[in-house]
């Protein structure tokens, strides 16, 4: 299994970067796990919001992994618990998916292209996370996926 997160923006303070370090590394036994960034667009520099929000999509599209199965992060996507989104994980490799990717977008949300590539929209349910926190959670569910369709405790 593959997990490709692409996310609008760097991390720019230490906490965030380790935090997500710390999952990536807990995630590379159960699953090849890559985080790509792509630049942030400020709208003022590109002529607008869509404007910037467009440049950003083709930047996302671009990273993504080619025949990958795209879930786009978006507050009016499907909530799912933990073991739901374990479950619907393992459902979607037994039939014969692989490659995930995962698309964080930026703070103006994603293009239609982005929208148009994703096969299913997840949500963290229907609060606003910064990006950064949402990364964190998004990796920390990926883990707590694989250790649940493991039969494995989780890590405490």
């Amino acid at each position: 299994m593959r997990f490709t997160i692409v996310a609008v923006g760097k991390l720019k303070e230490r906490f965030w970067a380790d935090a997500c370090a710390e999952y990536l590394k807990r995630l590379q036994p159960y699953a090849k796990t890559v985080v790509k960034e792509v630049a942030d667009i400020d709208p003022a520099r590109a002529g607008g919001v869509e404007a910037a929000r467009d440049r950003e999509g083709a930047a996302i599209v671009a990273a993504l992994p080619a025949g990958a199965h795209v879930l786009l992060l978006a507050i009016e996507g499907k909530e799912r618990s933990s073991e739901s989104l374990s479950k619907r994980l393992d459902s979607l490799a037994l039939s014969g998916t692989s490659d995930f990717a995962f698309v964080i977008g930026g703070s103006d949300g994603v293009s239609d292209a982005v929208r148009a590539r994703a096969n299913e929209t997840l949500s963290f349910g229907p609060i606003t996370l910064p990006h950064n926190l949402a990364r964190v959670v998004l990796l920390e569910q990926l883990y707590r996926a694989q250790k649940i369709s493991r039969g494995e405790p989780y890590h405490k």
